[in-house]
């Protein structure tokens, strides 16, 4: 089987707008959460959210062609433009012309979505903008990805809530492992923060709204006081390249893509099963597929999203699939720091275990200040400060509406 590693890696997210600066934040265990800026939430019960801060589109892209773009696609061509020059490709017509795009999305440009539908009641159902469509559908981001960058393979779209950026991972690993391609670009994209998407999940009692008065202490993964998740937005693209080929050219390789492993509740449209069943299996499947046993995965990145049911519903799973490893492991829910980023979740994520593997260094869960035990959160999720040890193989897990799990293990790469 051919073996995957990650070449270069982009990213915009609340912590930075760079994978540098949002590295540097997550290891100082610094929080992204604030009052909310893109809408007035005078009216609303949610009052904050993990934005991304001093993004200016132009700087990654001609201003003109920013104005065509919902904020998940300006998003996902800046994250995309950094990751290809990391990996040392941009601009590299030969590789591109074949490189395959997997993105996920959860749903797209919301905000879009929001104000063409004020504009249509308000005109009595006369006049929309003329470039709604083009900037609302999921697909757009992967489009002018391509456009941007001259890359002709495929550009395919994964829509599977939460775990839509782990499944392009793992939908472009079984790409480069078929033979298909060599190099391909996978990550995720998401900007949902607007009145319309907040509200929408507010009404689901799923979102955290009683810490306005600090919203850096909103979200708190496994600890008592949790009340649900906090909304996120941002993109990251890694750079999946074949180890033959990542070689041959002298790239600089971060870490190995080892195995991915995904599932299907079908249980309910929001609510994880509480049995964990599925959920453990896709961290079996994701094992089997790595060729790795529990006890050779230092590192676990939650999905830990603050909410009662997801964090004690995933303890569960994790000690199903990690068994009596589980005691051993070091675990962490990076949301804590950056909110809950939707479709672009599992690919920042992903990139934050390969940084922890790169680095040695298992990051926090900040906020938890009194652990849930008794709620059945008994495990170690690294409370507050992160700790320095050699990490060879980390595992990062999504969990998405609609009972989608997805996993991947990423192993420090060794000859």
């Amino acid at each position: 089987m051919r073996r995957v590693v990650i070449t270069g890696m982009g990213a915009v997210t609340p912590l930075g707008n760079n994978v540098k600066d949002t590295w540097e934040a997550v290891k100082a265990g610094k929080c992204g959460i604030a009052l909310t800026t893109h809408f007035d939430t005078t009216a609303f019960n949610v009052k904050y959210s993990a934005e991304v801060k001093n993004f200016n589109a132009s700087d990654y892209m001609d201003s003109k062609d920013a104005r065509k773009m919902a904020r998940f696609s300006q998003y996902a061509v800046a994250a995309a433009g950094m990751a290809l020059e990391d990996a040392g490709i941009k601009g590299n017509a030969d590789i591109l012309n074949e490189t395959p795009i997997y993105l996920g999305v959860g749903i797209g440009g919301f905000e879009v979505t929001e104000d063409s539908c004020i504009r249509y009641y308000k005109s009595e159902f006369k006049r929309v903008p003329p470039m709604t469509i083009p900037q609302l559908i999921p697909n757009e981001a992967a489009g002018n990805i391509a456009m941007q960058f001259g890359i002709h393979g495929t550009a395919h779209t994964v829509a599977t809530a939460c775990s839509s950026g782990t499944d392009a991972i793992g939908d472009a690993l079984d790409q480069i492992r078929s033979g298909r391609a060599d190099v391909c670009l996978a990550g995720g994209a998401e900007s949902t923060i607007n009145g319309y998407a907040v509200l929408s999940f507010d009404v689901l009692q799923a979102l955290s709204k009683k810490w306005a008065d600090d919203p850096s202490k909103a979200c708190r993964p496994f600890d008592k006081d949790r009340d649900g998740f906090t909304m996120g937005e941002g993109s990251a693209i890694l750079i999946l390249e074949e180890y033959e080929h990542a070689k041959a050219r002298g790239a600089k390789i971060y870490a190995e893509l080892a195995g991915y492993g995904g599932t299907t509740d079908g249980y309910h449209l929001t609510a994880p099963n509480p049995d964990g069943v599925q959920g453990s299996r896709a961290m079996t499947l994701a094992m089997k597929d790595a060729g790795v046993k529990p006890e050779d995965i230092q590192y676990y990145n939650a999905h830990g999203t603050s909410t009662h049911l997801n964090d004690s519903g995933e303890t569960t799973m994790i000690k199903k699939a990690f068994g009596e490893a589980a005691k051993n492991l070091h675990i962490s829910s990076t949301k804590s720091m950056t909110g809950h980023c939707l479709g672009a979740t599992g690919a920042i994520e992903a990139m934050l275990s390969v940084l922890a593997i790169n680095d040695s260094f298992v990051p926090p869960t900040i906020n938890l200040d009194n652990q849930d035990i008794e709620g059945g959160c008994d495990l170690n999720y690294t409370p507050n400060k992160g700790i320095e040890m050699n990490i060879d193989c980390a595992m990062s897990a999504t969990f998405g509406f609609g009972g989608h799990n997805g996993v991947v293990v990423l192993k420090k790469v060794k000859d």
